[in-house]
């Protein structure tokens, strides 16, 4: 059991160092649904996602035998290496230039899908992914991945104060572009 304060990662690290499937395993299982959460919910794409969240275990695999207890929280640190690498996709996707736009058929619910369906669900994952990039962020970090402001700050790179400031302009987007949902649950 991990000392207080300590890391609950380390020992498991230590393990993956060594090469043993059964601390891999068990690693995957306790970081991969968070990774994996938070790569969705940036990039809003499940497949990228699923590319980041393999590209962030085999760098964390990489790093096991030469990581260094107490240095970092293995946790803050394998959140940062994920949103570096959605931001890299983010990047990629603004980098794309075309003579003409592509051909492609809207897949998405129709606009009138969410009332009629009552798809509360994907109205919000839509009004989220609708967010500037850091309001998104910040909200993912916060509500999403259950981070505090302390840790989502320092992933960020940002004070808590420009991330309070962050998450209020995202969470008044949010209410305006759900607004109008307030009256229908009554």
């Amino acid at each position: 059991m991990a000392a207080e304060g300590s890391d609950p990662d380390e020992a498991l690290l230590t393990g993956v160092g060594r090469g043993d499937p059964a601390a891999v395993r068990q690693l995957l299982g306790r970081r991969l649904p968070r990774v994996l959460a938070l790569a969705r919910r940036i990039l809003n794409d499940a497949g990228e996602a699923e590319d980041v969240a393999q590209e962030t275990f085999l760098r964390a695999w990489k790093q096991a035998r030469s990581w260094r207890p107490g240095a970092a929280k293995f946790d803050t640190w394998l959140h940062r290496v994920a949103l570096n690498l959605c931001y890299d996709r983010l990047r990629k996707r603004r980098e794309t230039i075309t003579a003409e736009p592509p051909e492609q058929v809207d897949t998405g619910p129709a606009p009138d899908a969410g009332l009629l369906g009552g798809d509360l669900s994907r109205r919000v994952e839509a009004a989220l992914a609708a967010l500037p990039e850091r309001q998104r962020e910040a909200i993912v970090l916060c509500h999403h991945q259950g981070l505090g402001n302390i840790e989502a700050a320092a992933l960020m790179t940002i004070s808590v104060e420009a991330l309070e400031s962050l998450l209020g302009r995202g969470r008044r987007a949010l209410k305006a572009s759900l607004a109008d949902l307030a009256g229908q649950g009554r």
